[in-house]
Parts: C-alpha cells; sequence; structure tokens
C-alpha cells in the first residue's frame, strides 16, 4: 500500500499555495520569490515502513539545509484516539505509528492532525514571518461557504 502523503499533507490544511508533494515530501516556498523553502517529510522508526512522525526543515535555495525540526506523533497526540480505543499500548510498534501494509484504506487512518498543524504554524511563524497568517488570509477555509453573486443589473441606471 502506498504512503498516500498528498492526502495526508491535504488533511495538515497547510496554507502555502506555492507547494507540491513530491513522492512522499512536501514542498513550499511561504515566501515567494524568497530564496528559503519548507520541506516536510515523514520520518521513519527502526521498523520497515513505519512512520513516527515529520521533519520539517528550512532549506535555502543555494546553502542548502540551515534547520531542521521532528515532530513525533505521539508528542504531537496525532494518534492518541486511535491507540487508546484499539488498547494499544505505549512502547510498542503500533503506538503513535502508522505503517504502509495491513492496513486497509489511508494507512494514516484515525490520525488527528491538530497538533502538528499547529507544531508547523509556530515553526514556520519563526522562519517565515507573516507568511502563514498571509497563505491563510487568501487560502479558502474547510467551513467557507460560497456566497451568491450579487444580482445583475438592469440596462438603466439610477441618476
Amino acid at each position: 500500500m502506498s504512503l498516500q502523503a498528498t492526502e495526508f499533507f491535504a488533511e495538515l490544511c497547510l496554507p502555502f499555495t506555492d507547494s507540491t508533494v513530491v513522492g512522499s515530501t512536501y514542498f513550499a516556498t511561504p515566501v515567494p520569490g524568497g530564496p528559503l523553502r519548507l520541506r516536510i517529510e515523514f520520518t521513519s522508526t527502526i521498523w520497515a515502513d513505519t512512520y513516527g512522525g515529520l521533519r520539517i526543515a528550512v532549506v535555502h535555495a543555494d546553502r542548502g539545509e540551515i534547520d531542521a525540526v521532528a515532530l513525533s506523533f505521539v508528542d504531537h497526540g496525532t494518534f492518541h484516539r486511535r491507540d487508546e480505543a484499539h488498547n494499544t499500548r505505549p512502547n510498542t510498534k503500533q503506538y503513535g505509528t502508522f505503517d504502509t501494509y495491513q492496513r486497509p484504506g489511508r494507512p494514516w487512518e484515525g490520525a488527528v492532525t491538530t497538533g502538528l498543524h499547529e507544531a508547523i504554524e509556530r515553526y514556520c511563524t519563526v522562519w517565515f514571518p507573516g507568511a502563514w497568517k498571509s497563505a491563510s488570509d487568501i487560502t479558502p477555509h474547510r467551513t467557507a461557504h460560497r456566497i451568491p453573486a450579487p444580482p445583475a443589473r438592469s440596462g438603466s441606471r439610477a441618476h
């Protein structure tokens, strides 16, 4: 089964329009025309095809990676509800992780991405001041409603 990274990063609701997913890695240019890029990738565990978090990096276009941080799924409560519901014990392979096999549907089913989203936002606020807010202002929110177009005007004008 594939990692379905594009769908996972869509669940994170990252606000950057100048972004793409290549393989299992998310790339964005939070400040258009700037030299800094954002890279987010899954972190592996000691078990094959099992992931325990995300690694976020700031990459300079000419100098390469200049900063990185790891965000574990356990620390951000990503699979807390799922693990509690399945009675998964801490310090086991399945606790706070997901793998790309043995699960039908999305391999990260049951993930709550709020904690990860907030951590990524805090990180971006340090490296890309104002970019998150300005990107959020132009990105439609999931709860946005379409506003009907104003009624068409008639051919005559009032003076």
